[in-house]
């Protein structure tokens, strides 16, 4: 073991800046299907070789994906716990939280009607709001002090073990745990999933995949620094004074008057967000039905949790909302409303304002008539006002939850995923803020913001707080790169269908860096068409990556400080959705210091290349 840790020592002085600094994987280098498996096996590869070149180290095939579900310096920190334990590293799950690892046993054991002992020897218990999660959540467990896990007995049922021990060394035998969950003071937890409750896996990760993160990269290096005994890297910070510039910053870009929250990442907000107006649903309008109205073929992530949501409460339901391929949001919207209302239900509605991945601006006027309309039940009572959660990361810096705002007598929550142009893409922490008619919601979204440990860390913070002041002269730069480019294309391809905001809605404030692009081809039939559409987006993709490696990636993430982005949505940020759903078009992102007539020339080259093909 000794022989191990001094080369995983060698290793992490050598480690490339990127596993740090960046959010964002590459797709070609990613394989989802063995998202950790291939990256540890080709590390292990070099290091059999005793081969610690920085540079090989970044050719590595992506481990995970993003950094919610995990990430280089994780994968490399559950192999190392792994082989401390002498187990497989499919059985070590690190966590920012140090909550999340229960609930998500606690949701899994729910759905399946299966109990949960928890044991711990620490001096407080492991869990946080515990009268909130068994009356709003649903979850029922027995939880229970001890002082030597040698005693925990065998049960029916999970039986969980929460300690906190040094993880340079083995975990001592914990009775009859199933699973023992290691916490770090400051750094996050680690799970250790015993052989007996393996099918458990794969929920867990999905957990953390979908409300929370992984650890995050910094914490990840440290834990690891730790364990080899080097010295560990503190972030100089002063938290209090770094909120401050980011609650600032927050206020001015959207408006609101009110103290705004942040957490780990986009969906640890959404997922408080989402549970907070769901307690207010359940407590203000007890016994009535609650809609999540969402659209179908949103961010897969908001998709998913919410969905899972949903699968978790008796009470809710999901009401799809049609939003683009000719559909209209506020006429979509307006149709589910009056569904809700008839069925005298609470409507929670959930929308990207551009939308994912069209880049449509609904007319602001017309989507709050329709918010704001009285509507009557049934039973020709008044219905219930609903509640809009709006995702404004294309746009952060539109200004919503102003009392100037079209939206200012909805119950309006704003959020936005850090990843993007509030951070540069250099952490993932996201975060929420509210107008005046939402402020009694705030406390709610920061009581389950709480109880799920899923607030940002300080290295969070301190990246926001460098990033955030510059945001709106980059948002502004990046769109009259995106407008440029997008105005060579029709030039360029007259009959491509591009998907971006007009002009008019630009100088309204909507100004995303970001388009969508269908490539105009001849076919007899629909299905023909666009199954040489499809092939033509990813050839011209790959074409741009070929020609551009430096500057065009292949990549999910938009808001960078540099380079472009290009990607199918079907296979990246709509993983989850149905297929039905899906959309295989082009979706490219600019940066602010993007070559926009270089990649114009390219893409002419690309044309005439093709011109075979194209119409």
């Amino acid at each position: 073991m000794h022989i191990f840790l001094d080369s995983i020592k060698k290793l992490l002085n050598k480690l490339p800046q990127s596993w740090v600094d960046l959010t964002t994987h590459r797709l070609d280098i990613y394989n989802e299907s063995k998202a950790k498996s291939e990256f540890l096996d080709e590390l292990q590869k070099l290091l059999t070789n005793r081969n610690y070149s920085t540079n090989d180290l970044e050719q590595l095939p992506t481990a995970y994906d993003y950094i919610r579900l995990g990430h280089q310096l994780s994968s490399l920190l559950e192999w190392v716990l792994a082989e401390i334990n002498n187990i497989s590293n499919e059985q070590i799950i690190s966590f920012s939280s140090r909550t999340m690892p229960l609930l998500s046993i606690l949701r899994q054991n729910k759905l399946n009607n299966k109990a949960t002992t928890i044991y711990y020897d620490g001096n407080n218990p492991p869990l946080i709001d515990e009268p909130r999660l068994q009356d709003i959540y649903g979850y029922h467990y027995t939880l229970q002090k001890i002082t030597n896990p040698k005693d925990i007995p065998q049960l029916e049922g999970t039986v969980v073990f929460v300690t906190q021990k040094d993880f340079d060394k083995p975990l001592e035998s914990s009775g009859f745990a199933d699973i023992t969950l290691n916490i770090h003071p400051s750094l996050g937890s680690v799970m250790l999933i015993h052989q007996n409750e393996i099918q458990s896996i794969s929920a867990i990760q999905h957990v953390r995949r979908r409300e929370t993160i992984a650890m995050t990269p910094p914490n990840a290096l440290n834990l690891l620094k730790e364990i080899v005994h080097a010295d560990t890297q503190v972030t100089t910070s002063n938290t209090e004074e770094d909120k401050q510039i980011i609650f600032d910053c927050i206020k001015e870009n959207t408006g609101s008057e009110l103290q705004p929250l942040i957490a780990s990442s986009g969906l640890s907000i959404q997922y408080a967000m989402l549970m907070g107006l769901v307690e207010n649903a359940m407590t203000q309008h007890p016994d009535k039905a609650i809609k999540i109205i969402l659209p179908p073929n949103c961010y897969g992530g908001t998709n998913d949790q919410s969905r899972r949501i949903a699968d978790l409460m008796d009470n809710v339901e999901i009401v799809d909302m049609h939003v683009d391929g000719g559909q209209n949001l506020v006429s979509s919207l307006d149709e589910a409303l009056e569904s809700v209302a008839n069925t005298d239900g609470v409507a929670l509605i959930l929308a990207e304002i551009p939308t994912n991945p069209r880049v449509e601006v609904p007319d602001m006027n017309k989507l709050a008539e329709v918010l704001t309309r009285k509507r009557l039940t049934q039973g020709n009572k008044l219905a219930i006002e609903p509640f809009f959660m709006v995702d404004q990361t294309f746009c952060p810096n539109v200004q919503l939850l102003h009392q100037a705002s079209e939206l200012k007598d909805v119950q309006t929550i704003s959020f936005a995923s850090g990843s993007k142009f509030p951070s540069g893409g250099r952490c993932i922490g996201g975060y929420c803020a509210a107008n005046n008619a939402a402020k009694d919601l705030l406390p709610l979204i920061s009581s389950h913001l709480e109880l799920s440990d899923n607030q940002a860390n300080t290295h969070q913070l301190r990246t926001l707080a460098e990033n955030m002041p510059s945001m709106p002269t980059r948002i502004v730069q990046a769109y009259q790169k995106t407008r440029e480019l997008v105005s060579n294309i029709q030039n360029q391809l007259p009959k491509a269908k591009i998907y971006y905001v007009s002009k008019t809605m630009a100088k309204r404030g909507f100004m995303p860096s970001v388009f969508s692009l269908d490539l105009p081809t001849n076919a007899q039939t629909q299905q023909e068409r666009s199954e040489k559409q499809r092939l033509l987006n990813i050839k011209l993709i790959e074409f741009m990556i070929k020609v551009h490696p430096k500057m065009c990636k292949n990549c999910v993430s938009y808001g960078q400080l540099k380079g472009s982005y290009w990607t199918i949505p079907a296979t990246s940020t709509q993983g989850t959705t149905k297929e039905e759903d899906k959309d295989y078009i082009v979706r490219v992102a600019l940066a602010p210091d993007v070559d926009v007539e270089l990649l114009s020339q390219s893409f002419a080259q690309f044309c005439k290349v093709n011109s075979q093909f194209l119409i």
